[in-house]
């Protein structure tokens, strides 16, 4: 296949090596994040594939169910965490269409590659589902920088930042406080790289420490240590999340262009007590809250203070009210809002703008705002990946933008 002048080579899974794209944004290379090559194996509808980008926006055009929002998930993993569907990973790997997970005989180990252009130079990172090395181990994510293993995913963070808006976030601020968690720890992941591990450590003693409870355990030594791990990595992880409200309020007030303008705070006991005291103390509080609730949370089922309680509260400015009072369209353009103040952040604050992982992102916006967002990506120097199935609502970004097809499993330019 040959991609028409001025376009990225598109490969499908049997094409050749491509060529470099004929254009650029000059101005932006030296502190843009790129992919530059994404190789997939076994991953979703993807037996085998290759695609080879340029630094500009990437608008992928294609029907329902043919393996858009696949590609967007597959780049979502070069970011810590359980990518933008939260699957499990042995949900991941390829089977046909419309076979339930775990129910084909293909393979359900996979595999994600990318090579990256970084203000630091070029940098391949590999991740996916490997078979265990014991008899009898399952299966484990791995992940390889440069062709190294890293200890954990979470080294991910300190090359890669990644944010993605699916159409499952435009019910953001109606959904539950889990929601709105998930999607802030995102966002400050990308400008604290160590967050992801905070959330991970502090998750994981949360969880133990519920089991023991309703275990009837009562060790002193292990809830001291478990209540120890949850205090230092709750803090550090709420610390993170306030001063990345903060910074962030900040640049969503200024709104951008016809998007609206909006407030963020966070809301929760250990939020309170950070506004009052240094971290240390706060960990210690944590701490005797934990030891003191023992009992009580054992009788409850739930461990009742901490971070895993906070809640993110975001007001529309323009309109005077909280964003869960707009209508789904005002929602929309504050979700985006935030979005693009964020972008614009983490661009000042690491020298680089995310990755921005758009799905379905123009269907719901007027054509005002639709343009808005294309220049705000490519001011930004952002290489931004959004899906569509109407090529035309990207007619804005023609000459601006790798346009690619996507069809069952291939890609050609358009």
């Amino acid at each position: 296949m040959t991609a028409q002048p001025g376009s990225p080579r598109a490969l499908s899974p049997d094409a050749g090596p491509g060529s470099a794209p004929a254009h650029r944004i000059e101005s932006s290379a030296r502190s843009l994040l790129a992919v530059r090559q994404l190789r997939l194996t076994d991953f979703r509808n993807y037996r085998q594939l290759r695609l080879d980008c340029g630094l500009e926006p990437v608008v992928l055009v294609g029907g329902n169910g043919t393996g858009k929002t696949n590609l967007l998930e597959a780049l979502s993993f070069l970011a810590p965490g359980r990518g933008l569907r939260r699957a499990r990973l042995d949900d991941v790997g390829h089977r046909l269409r419309g076979e339930a997970p775990g129910t084909g005989t293909g393979p359900t180990n996979w595999a994600v590659a990318a090579t990256l252009d970084t203000p630091d130079g070029r940098l391949t990172i590999g991740t996916g589902l490997e078979p265990g090395r014991g008899e009898g181990s399952s299966s484990r994510r791995v992940v390889r920088i440069d062709g190294k293993a890293a200890s954990s995913q979470t080294a991910l963070g300190l090359h890669v930042a990644a944010v993605w808006l699916t159409p499952q976030l435009d019910r953001l601020f109606l959904d539950g406080a889990s929601e709105r968690r998930r999607f802030l720890d995102r966002l400050v992941t990308a400008l604290h790289p160590q967050h992801a591990g905070d959330v991970a450590a502090y998750e994981h003693a949360l969880r133990q420490r519920a089991r023991v409870l309703a275990e009837g355990g009562r060790d002193p030594h292990w809830f001291t240590a478990l209540e120890d791990t949850m205090a230092r990595h709750g803090v550090a992880l709420a610390a993170a999340r306030a001063d990345t409200v903060h910074r962030l309020d900040a640049a969503a007030r200024l709104g951008i262009g016809p998007f609206p303008r909006a407030a963020l705070t966070m809301a929760g006991e250990v939020d309170d007590w950070l506004d009052t005291m240094a971290a240390l103390d706060a960990e210690d509080r944590l701490r005797a809250t934990l030891a003191a609730n023992r009992l009580r949370d054992a009788e409850a089922g739930t461990t009742s203070c901490g971070p895993h309680r906070s809640d993110l509260a975001v007001r529309h400015l323009d309109l005077d009210l909280p964003a869960a009072e707009g209508s789904t369209g005002q929602q929309k353009a504050v979700l985006v809002s935030i979005a693009l103040a964020h972008a614009r952040l983490v661009a000042m604050s690491r020298g680089r703008p995310p990755l921005l992982l758009l799905d379905e992102i123009a269907a719901h916006l007027d054509a005002e705002r639709r343009t808005a967002l294309f220049d705000e990506v490519v001011a930004l120097g952002a290489q931004s990946w959004m899906t569509g199935t109407d090529a035309e609502l990207f007619a804005p970004l023609r000459g601006r933008a790798q346009i690619l097809c996507v069809a069952d499993g291939s890609i050609a330019a358009v």
